[in-house]
């Protein structure tokens, strides 16, 4: 398609990056059932596809300095796939999580499945910043995090103000990174999730080089307007995949997992957007 060809910094080489358009956006759609359905960039549902694919992307980064959000859809198509659901198209462009500056363009297929089950996504992006900066940036955070002179805990971040206490930045930028798999893994194609608030977290003592949090957060589902806790245990090393358990009080169904997470002994007592990171 025109302009697709000049996406600035995508790191793949010419053929690989035309397949890749290829399957993203298919020519010569047929015109019968199940064909291509171009959507309004502007539209809510081209969006909501679009902030599941970055959810899914953050989340599966493992990354704090690398977080995005999105900035707009440039062009999205949506495809009913016969036995399986509905298939959406996207070209998007980014924002640092933090800065607001541009992070760079993405291309990116979501399929809503017909059965429940977590949306499919595939996704590739460019990058505007540096990746050496992103790692400097990931373990200036963790570091941070981890040699505290005791354990981090911390309740209504940001306040009821909006603000963010300077020592507990990191501990909502890895709420964002963590929580991104809940809302992935909870999104369907009429609802979908914002963080609203960490209402709590509370450090884990580890003895290796993992950090460990126990965060409760609050999720705002779309269009419900309805506020949704959850329960997050969340582990993470820079350089290592995000590891996630979580339990939301609106499910009824056992803890979900992105990913296998290894157990601490507590710390304390017992033992969308902005943020300075």
């Amino acid at each position: 398609m025109p302009g697709l060809l000049t996406l600035p910094g995508l790191r793949a080489s010419p053929p690989a990056f035309l397949l890749l358009l290829v399957l993203v956006f298919p020519r010569g759609c047929p015109a019968a059932p199940g064909a291509g359905q171009e959507l309004e960039p502007g539209s809510r549902s081209a969006a909501a596809a679009a902030r599941v694919a970055l959810q899914y992307r953050n989340f599966q980064a493992g990354s704090l300095g690398g977080l995005r959000a999105l900035g707009h859809v440039r062009k999205a198509t949506l495809k009913n796939i016969p036995e399986s659901g509905h298939k959406y198209y996207l070209h998007f462009s980014t924002e640092d999580y933090r800065t607001g500056e541009d992070a760079g363009n993405c291309l990116a297929t979501v399929l809503y499945p017909k059965k429940k089950s977590p949306p499919v996504v595939s996704i590739k992006c460019s990058h505007t910043k540096d990746q050496k900066e992103i790692q400097e940036e990931d373990n200036r955070l963790y570091q941070k995090m981890k040699h505290q002179n005791k354990p981090i805990t911390g309740n209504n971040i940001p306040d009821s103000y909006g603000s963010i206490e300077l020592a507990l930045e990191p501990v909502w930028a890895l709420a964002v990174a963590g929580s991104s798999s809940i809302m992935w893994q909870k999104s369907t194609e009429t609802l979908g999730y914002f963080l609203a608030q960490v209402k709590s977290v509370r450090q884990w003592i580890r003895k290796d080089d993992f950090i460990e949090f126990d965060y409760t957060v609050l999720l705002h589902e779309i269009p419900t307007q309805e506020i949704i806790s959850c329960h997050m245990r969340l582990t993470w090393l820079p350089g290592h995949p995000l590891k996630v358990k979580h339990f939301c009080a609106a499910q009824s169904h056992a803890v979900d997992e992105g990913s296998g997470a290894e157990s601490g002994s507590a710390a304390g007592p017992a033992a969308e957007k902005g943020a300075n990171f």
